[in-house]
């Protein structure tokens, strides 16, 4: 998933615990894919929090400063993946 963003999107945060089960699939995404997103939008700010028994989540900070954000509770790689495309590809 090395997906090219556009001016829209100002800012993703994700949300997580190292240790914790239901972090497990945003973990792997991101060490997966963040690099591979990093190369593709270098300039692109990409947050990572770390909290004990945090709740994965995502936050998107587009134009005008809207947000959403989506819980990844248990999810796998591949559904944080798709969650993380669609606030991508989200327009407001």
């Amino acid at each position: 998933m090395a997906t090219k963003i556009g001016p829209h999107l100002k800012e993703l945060r994700f949300h997580l615990c190292l240790k914790s089960p239901a972090s497990k699939g945003l973990r792997d995404f991101l060490e997966s894919s963040y690099v591979a997103l990093k190369t593709k939008n270098p300039k692109f700010p990409f947050l990572v929090r770390e909290a004990s028994n945090a709740q994965p989540k995502i936050y998107a900070r587009y134009e005008f400063g809207r947000e959403s954000s989506l819980p990844l509770t248990n999810m796998s790689k591949d559904q944080v993946a798709r969650a993380v495309e669609s606030l991508i590809n989200k327009t407001h």
